[in-house]
């Protein structure tokens, strides 16, 4: 596939790597993705799942490829827990804008295996909130639901 085919973004590492610009170890590759271990991993066997077309969110990835995405998520869960990397679980993380933690700007998923003790953790302040405010929240989303049907 050539760069422009995949509408690549100029200093997109990710879209480096897609074009083999840039190295990355390689696990998958299809039509619409490519898999690759992360080169600052929070645990072995730490991989992302990128679709070659530049993306930088969520709000920017057509449905069929943000599926195929997840679809390959999945896939790369189970050859972890089948593969002799000893995790126990898996997390799957998407970092969607700047205060959520997204530093490459090309829309990523985060295949990250868990082992015990293994020292990372994601440990939020959890608050209950009120039902009506709950209710409230639930119909300001539904009315963005309607306005992009």
């Amino acid at each position: 596939m050539t760069q422009n085919a995949t509408s690549a973004a100029p200093a997109c590492v990710f879209c480096a790597i897609v074009a083999r610009q840039a190295e990355a170890s390689l696990v998958y590759e299809d039509e619409t993705v490519i898999a690759f271990m992360s080169l600052h991993p929070v645990t072995p066997g730490h991989l992302l799942v990128v679709p070659r077309k530049h993306a930088v969110g969520l709000e920017d990835l057509d449905t069929a490829t943000g599926a195929h995405v997840w679809s390959v998520g999945h896939d790369m869960s189970r050859a972890l827990r089948r593969s002799d990397l000893p995790c126990e679980g898996i997390n799957i993380f998407l970092c969607d804008g700047e205060v959520a933690f997204q530093t490459v700007f090309h829309f990523h998923l985060h295949v990250i295996p868990r082992y015990p003790d293994d020292g990372w953790t994601i440990v939020p302040d959890e608050v209950e909130v009120e039902r009506s405010l709950l209710d409230n929240h639930a119909q300001t989303l539904k009315a963005a639901i309607a306005q992009s049907d």
